[in-house]
């Protein structure tokens, strides 16, 4: 079995595959401060707590956008299932079937949802990533990576917005009964939700204007269900392709996929 883990900014999701599927998948708060034997203790009760037997695990793949977190999940890994864990980075990106602009600049994630995107759908494609960041990944017909756009993701305009003015609160992320707002939540969530509709599909429009063929547009990210139903240019959601690409990934590193 595969243990393929995503360290966000925001969260850590983390999930266990067997035979192509998805047995268990986590979502857990990404706290930079803690130490490996900290996030040990926390693996082992959710996979208590799930009846995931860790020995079955044999190979585990790691993407993270946390550089400080990036050793204690080695150590941790090492600690927990004896193994050494395979990250995704520049120096195994000759072995996918992905030409990378600036791959020391990329994000990890974006390559491992460019790299599901790819294996999945139709080429050229677009994936839209909902969260700490909202982002913009181009991938053309020839399996390499156009460009990519980057906005502050939904909850961080919260944030920001919030932490910065006395009297405006953190709000509920969906979509209010009128762009109107009559009171500060639904005025919130009208800048914010409705505003950010209008910005995902104005992105797409230009986006298709520079790849003239046929895009397919695939929504992921943990609020991707919140916009994507009010942009019919969005062809599907795909709450789990960044894990789906860190299994792929995970197999182009060990031989079972030749690109």
């Amino acid at each position: 079995m595969l243990l393929a883990i995503d360290i966000g900014n925001t969260n850590i999701v983390f999930g266990v595959n067997h035979n192509a599927d998805w047995i268990k998948i986590w979502r857990i708060k990404t706290t930079a401060e803690k130490t490996s034997d900290e996030y040990e203790v926390l693996f082992r009760s959710l996979f208590t707590g799930a009846n995931v037997t860790s020995g079955y695990i044999t190979h585990v793949i790691i993407s993270s956008v946390v550089p400080s977190l990036s050793r204690a999940f080695r150590e941790m890994i090492r600690n927990f299932l004896s193994l050494e864990a395979m990250f995704v980075r520049p120096e195994i990106y000759s072995l996918l079937p992905l030409e990378i602009l600036n791959p020391y600049e990329i994000g990890t994630d974006l390559v491992a949802n460019a790299t599901a995107a790819i294996s999945k759908h139709p080429s050229p494609c677009l994936v839209i990533d909902f969260g700490t960041a909202l982002t913009f990944t181009t991938v053309g017909q020839a399996g390499n990576i156009l460009g990519v756009a980057i906005a502050p993701g939904l909850r961080t305009a919260v944030k920001a917005l919030a932490g910065n003015t006395a009297q405006l609160p953190h709000v509920e992320l969906a979509v209010p009964p009128s762009v109107l707002g009559k009171n500060t939540v639904h005025a919130i969530q009208s800048g914010i939700v409705l505003g950010y509709t209008g910005m995902v599909r104005y992105m797409i429009e230009q986006i298709q204007k520079e790849v003239p063929s046929n895009l397919r547009i695939i929504a992921t990210g943990g609020l991707a269900s919140v916009i994507a139903p009010y942009c019919q240019n969005i062809d599907c959601i795909e709450e789990n392709l960044t894990l789906d690409g860190l299994k792929i990934i995970s197999e182009y590193i060990s031989g079972q996929r030749i690109k």
